[in-house]
């Protein structure tokens, strides 16, 4: 247990990166495939592996329609629902996690999912990109007192400024270093190695008073990895699976614990060679225009690969239900989930207290979001 406390707090105390073999939902609720993930994670040198507490409600509207993922066009809200699993199952696999020296981590969606976290006590939450901006459940989870994991994907300075602020506001002890790691990330699956901008890490560093990571999509299990080390990453996060052809939702861009291994090897051999000596390494073996192109130039902007969809993965406030004209809004008919690519962005989740009361001036259809020109 005390080598999992080290590894709590590893991006502030140790040399080496925390790495994080995200599992997500790969387990398909089956237990054992679980308990096999885990412990290839553990061999393959992971220090944490991180889950994904679904309910498909507090995600998105039924209406959604199909999504493109890494294995095709799904209809998420479907998949989400066959995904849901009881909170004795989180906390069995909690519990085998840390059997293996392992650090337990998870991700909530909403505040059904984040009650079921909080009653496994974790030691670290992990907070998804597109709730970035759920302003309800950032609060929620500040007022745990436990170390944050903010993921930045399809996201401005501004966003990030605001998304801190929630946390800020909900915790006495305020927001830093101690507090909170800020995970770089570009949400493409897989995201191009060049869109990754690492010398953005010590300016949102410094700018946030916070530590950095990367939680990488990209498909080369080095090059993001080993390069976001030398520019400061204390947190490396990337897929786990079994295999690429399992049926999980990220399989298809997951690294097989061989590559995982890979990962892990490089970025130890980065942390002990130091910046020139690894942008010497992989420049010979992979070009230098490469290295350069990942590197960037340290500028905040929405990577190229995830423009088009700002403000359709993140969070807004939707309409549960067909809404008509004159009718008065209650809490139990509109929420704040994720719009995708079908329906309309609604209000940001900001807004979500000051909704309840107001009048619609339209007819709002079940899913789409609501705007102020609606109220």
């Amino acid at each position: 247990m005390k080598e999992i406390e080290k590894k709590t707090e590893r991006w502030l105390n140790d040399k080496k990166p925390l790495i994080i073999a995200e599992l997500g939902t790969s387990h398909n609720g089956d237990i054992n495939k679980a308990r096999e993930m885990i412990t290839a994670a553990a061999e393959a040198g992971a220090d944490c592996v991180k889950f994904q507490i679904v309910y498909a409600d507090e995600i998105l509207h039924s209406n959604t329609g199909e999504v493109s993922l890494p294995g095709g066009k799904i209809k998420l809200y479907d998949k989400f629902k066959s995904l849901e699993t009881p909170p004795e199952f989180y906390a069995e696999i909690k519990e085998y996690t840390e059997s293996n020296g392992l650090l337990f981590l998870c991700t909530p969606f909403g505040m059904k999912s984040a009650s079921v976290l909080k009653s496994l006590q974790p030691k670290m939450v992990k907070i998804a990109s597109p709730e970035l901006n759920y302003t309800g459940l950032l609060e929620e989870i500040a007022s745990w007192e436990v170390p944050i994991l903010l993921s930045s994907g399809v996201s401005r300075l501004g966003d990030i400024e605001n998304a801190l602020e929630s946390l800020m506001e909900s915790r006495e002890s305020g927001i830093g270093n101690r507090d909170c790691c800020l995970l770089h990330c570009v949400t493409s699956y897989p995201a191009p190695e060049t869109d990754y901008n690492l010398f953005l890490l010590p300016n949102l560093s410094a700018i946030f008073g916070v530590s950095v990571g990367v939680s990488d999509h990209s498909a080369d299990p080095e090059l993001v990895p080993a390069l976001a080390v030398i520019m400061g990453a204390a947190v490396i996060e990337k897929h786990f699976c079994l295999s690429k052809n399992d049926p999980g939702l990220d399989d298809p861009i997951a690294l097989e614990p061989n590559d995982f291994s890979r990962m892990v090897k490089a970025v130890n051999r980065a942390v002990e060679n130091g910046a020139a000596e690894t942008i010497a390494h992989y420049s010979l073996e992979k070009g230098s225009e490469l290295v350069k192109r990942i590197l960037g130039n340290g500028v905040k902007e929405l990577a190229a690969s995830e423009r088009a969809n700002y403000r359709l993965t993140n969070r807004s406030i939707h309409a549960l239900r067909d809404i008509v004209a004159g009718e008065v809004l209650k809490k139990d008919n509109y929420a704040v989930l994720r719009t995708e690519k079908i329906l309309r962005p609604g209000l940001e989740p900001c807004w979500e207290k000051m909704l309840e009361g107001r009048t619609a001036r339209k007819f709002i259809p079940a899913g789409e979001g609501i705007r102020f020109e609606d109220i």
